[in-house]
């Protein structure tokens, strides 16, 4: 037994020393803020994750090979028309309104997220105005999603004669996906509770492609041979999680997200080391319950990036973390009868410590590997 605990452990340097890059989020989501400034003038401001912007950009950008990359501003410069030549104001004839770009950088909101800043004018396009980001969906590829907001930031309580008649821009949100129709800036927008399908298919798919959670979730359940320590496992995971998710979602604590993700892995290592040396499941829950305050700060991120107003904030909140829970339910229902299948196929329905071993090892390896990639990434 302890040879194969020795054997397991080396698996995990072994994998450290070779693994590929493994990304823990994927966002995959755009936002863009229509404002409207008065005799047909517009600021349209369309917002990324920095990474999601520099995949996008390295993927479609255009050859340079006659332009220094590395002058100030350069970059930035062919970010801006990349993005620019991807958003249209048009109207029903396909006639498009002249556009410029005002800025290209940081969102001072977020320093992990990028902002480009047009301005367009359709002063001169007859007829109703409608956006058109296609081809931005396109770029960003099968899995795009894109917030589309109306209106400043903070101005989204009341509509005024002129935006009810239809004569000006409805504040208000909607999701859009590729294929989607454009949007007709002369009609409100989705309500917050019209959002809750599109937030709460968003915390599913947050779940599901959370790969350290769902590390993390796979991981204490390694030893479970019975479904009440799991229910027990994932109860407490899901309160420590909601009161996190809830608090940062309502902007009551902020913490550092590089120094969440930095705990996440580190949560991911400890209980994936812990089942080297117990099996014991019944009081697993604690564990889930101390981490989950952890893992909560991490779904937020996830709604965050999501833009959402704070008047759409508990629709939002409540769909999306419903959402989160739906997929960690769906997680439990293959993974625990899949064990047990193996249990009952091979081990004539006892536990095998090396598949216990062996899964825990490559989930540490994920998890040392995220830690080493996440520290790095603060300096």
């Amino acid at each position: 037994m302890k040879r194969l605990r020795k054997s397991a452990l080396i698996a995990v340097l072994a994998f450290v020393a070779t693994a590929s890059p493994v990304h823990a989020h994927t966002a995959d989501i755009s936002s863009s803020r229509i404002v409207p400034e008065g005799h047909g003038q517009y600021r349209v401001e369309v917002g990324f994750l920095g990474t999601d912007i520099e995949r996008m950009f390295a993927e479609n950008k255009p050859k340079a090979d006659d332009v220094d990359l590395t002058e100030p501003g350069v970059i930035e410069g062919m970010i801006g028309k990349f993005i620019q030549k991807r958003v249209d104001l048009q109207n029903a004839e396909g006639q498009t309104c002249p556009s410029s770009v005002v800025s290209v950088g940081e969102d001072p909101a977020n320093p992990y997220d990028s902002k480009v800043v047009l301005r367009m004018d359709c002063s001169a396009v007859q007829g109703q105005i409608f956006y058109n980001p296609s081809r931005l969906l396109e770029a960003q590829g099968r899995r795009a999603k894109h917030l589309v907001g109306i209106g400043e930031q903070r101005d989204e309580s009341k509509l005024t004669e002129a935006q009810r008649m239809g004569r000006e821009p409805a504040p208000g949100q909607v999701m859009i996906y590729p294929g989607d129709a454009m949007i007709d800036l002369s009609k409100p927008l989705l309500t917050p509770w019209q959002l809750t399908p599109k937030f709460f298919a968003a915390g599913v798919e947050h779940i599901m492609t959370g790969y350290d959670h769902l590390c993390f979730l796979i991981a204490v359940m390694l030893w479970a041979t019975r479904i009440w320590p799991v229910v027990k496992i994932v109860t407490a995971f899901t309160v420590s999680h909601s009161v996190t998710l809830s608090l940062a979602a309502l902007e009551l604590v902020n913490l550092p997200s590089s120094w969440v993700e930095i705990a996440i892995a580190l949560s991911i290592i400890y209980v994936a080391v812990e089942n080297f040396f117990t099996r014991k499941v019944d009081g697993r829950w604690r564990d889930t319950f101390a981490f989950g305050f952890i893992h909560g700060f991490g779904f937020a991120s996830g709604l965050i990036e999501l833009g959402v107003p704070q008047r759409a904030i508990v629709p939002a909140l409540a769909s999306f973390n419903i959402g989160v829970e739906v997929g960690q339910i769906g997680v439990v229902m293959i993974v625990l009868p899949l064990l047990l299948l193996v249990d009952k196929t091979f081990t004539h329905g006892q536990r095998s410590s090396l598949v216990v071993w062996v899964c825990s090892a490559i989930i540490a390896c994920f998890g040392v590997y995220w830690l080493v990639v996440r520290i790095s990434e603060l300096g």
